[in-house]
């Protein structure tokens, strides 16, 4: 008993010592920030909020150029732009008369110098320790050139494949996306943010911007409060509890109030229910934008947002030019301004700005940290895990390492089309081809044969838009005609084993403003693909593409089929691992793939209608008469180079009450010849409840490791917390009664169980 007192003695004391800590360092930065901005003029304070993107701000003082905006202490923060950049404008910052260094924000979205997957990719890795390697890797990249804050990670809910963004976030789940979304900002930022390597994460775009109706970015956004709370809010809030240390407003209206003026999100619910202590900066130029929504001109916008609670302005100069008028005029507060300025001067004292602005300029570590060995070592692992194998007739995949390969299509020998959108450097030499991977990987004992075949689209209207402008242009320099490049394409794969058609979209085709009506695979790009079918031999296709893509003519022609997304620097080392069976592919879809744009939107976690869909009984109920009612591709599926068996749901007990824990197992055998990891998924479905809940909803999963002939039971206890939802009232609890419960290696393909659960 006395050992139990001496320890518990102990941690209480080590407890309160923390909270003592922790106040006394909140009681120094805030005696630090009162005394800062007591000497602070008002248009120094409105400076604090301005995001400065070096261009169309006009301000009625001297020095109109960044630099002398920068020394009249008119700027808060500004884009980086390189080593060299970022410093020239510190040392403006340093010359201003309080010396208050500036952030610099950078959109380092899936990787820096050493790019990773895109974000929709890393999310079907279902591995959170592979995805918050990836953001620390970035953090220590980008810092030593003096980044300090990334615009990432995105964690809208999107259901539309046509809307570019897409390939920004981690999907269609709720659960699974809040869980990105945490592993995104711990990698970040780390366990302190005032180290040299830690980025500050900014989530976005808050709120609801996935939703955008007809998948056209920028777009309307409608929906109920339930909705809201259950479907597309809480990866946001997983976020904010995660400590991220900025948000950024959405473009689009929420109850037809533009995010970045709209009080009930900024202040009533992120910061008054989440408790959110960081700032909010709006996207680029959205306070200007306002304007368009119809509520007023740019004054009127920007007293808006800040009364709202926005606390920065990026690249609108709203705040700048506006704002001291309005203080005059009674539109809005000094208060106002200083409650935003205080928000922006706390989070460059928590980064660890004020005691050295130019902590994250490093030369050093600049030629140390970038593109190291192992770092590209990492960016491998991490884009084999997350290829998907969605075919593989005949078990024509893995290769051999013999024979003659031919890797044919107009995205087998690019580089800056495997980085995708959203890339922060753009370099492209380093970048690994999927034709040279194929050469890496399969040795000398392989003949690979290249040809073209086509161009990835013959339509002019699509032309334009393929070097989007937040992807690697690469300068076309084919001038043959297409039928001289099918011509050589059936040739190069006449004399092959077996054909590996590289096809897809380019980095442009996807990403903001890179939206589609139609999401199929360019027609140029199909014909070749049918014409080598034609030829009798085996055709693998690798997909490379930014959003999920209509295949339903594909899966029926290919012989296989890897969705490889865009997979970053290493991507054709990473696609050869898996085409040659280096590496047994384990990664599941993170999206719902639909049969054609018809079925848009379709995701697995919808509600029953009055008339459900039943196999058999198309007529009058919820279905099309010209397509199955399933997509093409379900969530959470993914195909294995092995087979893996699931029993029967095991529970522990099938009535519970109160605070009991639901203990459910199966035992999962791979019954293949190769070892395989797996993707063990639980789902939830109340069919009775105060509102409609989803047929189906992810809680949780485990990813396993098998080797050939081994068993294992895989266990998930499940506790009163994994059943509570918002109700119509927005309250957020369970509702006894009875539960179905599933367990499987896709959404769509599960073993049931049924519980009862009283209070």
């Amino acid at each position: 008993m006395k050992t139990l007192k001496i320890a518990l003695s102990i941690i209480i004391y080590t407890m309160t010592q923390g909270v003592y800590a922790q106040n006394a360092a909140d009681k120094k930065m805030n005696l630090f920030i009162d005394n800062l901005m007591r000497r602070m003029t008002l248009e120094e304070k409105i400076g604090q909020l301005n995001l400065d993107a070096g261009f169309g701000i006009a301000i009625d003082a001297p020095g109109q150029d960044i630099v002398g905006r920068i020394k009249l202490g008119l700027v808060g923060a500004t884009g980086a732009g390189g080593f060299t950049f970022i410093k020239q404008m510190q040392d403006a910052a340093m010359q201003s008369r309080l010396k208050i260094p500036l952030l610099f924000g950078r959109d380092v979205i899936h990787g820096y110098a050493t790019t990773f997957p895109i974000p929709l990719a890393l999310s079907c890795t279902w591995d959170m320790s592979l995805i918050e390697q990836s953001a620390r890797i970035a953090a220590t990249e980008a810092t030593a050139e003096g980044v300090s804050w990334t615009y990432s990670p995105m964690v809208d809910i999107a259901r539309d494949p046509r809307w570019g963004r897409i390939a920004e976030g981690a999907g269609e789940d709720p659960w699974l996306g809040a869980q990105v979304a945490k592993a995104m900002i711990k990698g970040y930022q780390g366990d302190d943010l005032s180290k040299p390597n830690t980025l500050l994460a900014c989530v976005k775009h808050f709120a609801l911007y996935g939703a955008v109706e007809g998948g056209r970015d920028y777009n309307t956004t409608d929906m109920s409060r339930v909705v809201m709370y259950n479907d597309y809010l809480p990866p946001y809030k997983a976020a904010s509890e995660a400590g991220a240390g900025s948000f950024m407003s959405s473009f689009n209206l929420i109850d037809r109030i533009p995010a970045t003026a709209n009080k009930w999100l900024l202040t009533d619910l992120l910061r008054n229910e989440w408790g959110f202590k960081g700032f909010v900066v709006t996207d680029y130029n959205s306070i200007t934008e306002i304007e368009n929504h119809g509520l007023g001109d740019l004054k009127e916008a920007s007293a808006m947002a800040l009364k709202a609670g926005t606390d920065m302005d990026m690249g609108a100069g709203g705040f700048i030019n506006t704002l001291k008028q309005s203080v005059s005029e009674g539109k809005v507060t000094q208060k106002e301004i200083n409650l935003a300025c205080r928000r922006v001067l706390e989070t460059k004292y928590k980064i660890g700005l004020f005691n050295d602005p130019y902590l994250r300029l490093d030369e050093k570590r600049l030629k140390t940290d970038l593109l190291t060995k192992e770092n590209l070592n990492a960016a491998r692992d991490i884009a084999r895990h997350s290829l998907v194998l969605l075919k593989n007739d005949k078990n024509v995949l893995p290769l051999k390492k013999t024979g003659t390969i031919a890797v044919i299509g107009p995205l087998a020998n690019t580089k800056g089309d495997l980085l995708g959108t959203w890339t922060s450097t753009r370099e492209t030499g380093n970048v690994v081809s999927v034709l040279q991977g194929i050469k890496n990987v399969a040795g000398s004992a392989a003949t690979v044969e290249y040809a073209k075949g086509a161009y990835v689209t013959e339509d002019d209207s699509l032309k334009k838009y393929m070097d989007g402008p937040l992807a690697v242009n690469e300068t076309e320099t084919e001038t043959r005609s297409p039928d001289a490049l099918l011509e050589e394409a059936l040739q190069t794969a006449g004399n092959a084993n077996v054909i590996v058609a590289v096809l897809g979209e380019v980095a442009g085709m996807s990403g903001e403003a890179g939206s589609r009506s139609l999401i199929d695979i360019p027609d140029s790009q199909r014909n070749l693909l049918k014409a080598l079918v034609k030829t009798g031999k085996p055709v693998v296709l690798v997909l490379i593409n930014g959003r999920p893509l209509a295949l339903s003519q594909e899966n029926e022609i290919a012989t296989a089929m890897l969705e490889a997304w865009a997979p970053g620097v290493e991507g054709g080392n990473a696609i050869a691992d898996v085409l040659f069976g280096d590496y047994n592919p384990s990664a599941k879809l993170t999206t719902s793939f639909p049969r054609n744009v018809g079925q848009i939107p379709i995701y697995y976690n919808h509600l029953n209608t009055g008339r459900p869909y039943v196999e058999g009984k198309e007529r009058f109920v919820t279905s099309y008469i010209d397509v199955p009612n399933c997509p093409l591709f379900p969530f959470g599926y993914g195909l294995s180079y092995t087979k893996f068996e699931y029993s029967a749901i095991t529970l522990n007990k099938k009535e519970l009450k109160g605070d009991d824990i639901l203990s459910a197992s199966v035992t999962v055998t791979n019954t293949g010849k190769v070892a395989g990891e797996e993707v063990v998924q639980l789902y939830l479905n109340d069919p009775v409840a105060s509102i409609s809940r989803p047929v189906k909803e992810l809680k949780g999963y485990q990813k396993i490791l098998l080797q050939p002939g081994e068993s294992k039971v895989v266990q998930f206890n499940i506790s009163t917390e994994l059943l509570k939802f918002y109700n119509s009232k927005l309250e957020y609890d369970w509702e006894p009664g009875e539960f179905n419960f599933f367990i499987g290696t896709s959404s769509a393909e599960v073993k049931a169980a049924r519980f009862t659960w009283n209070k």
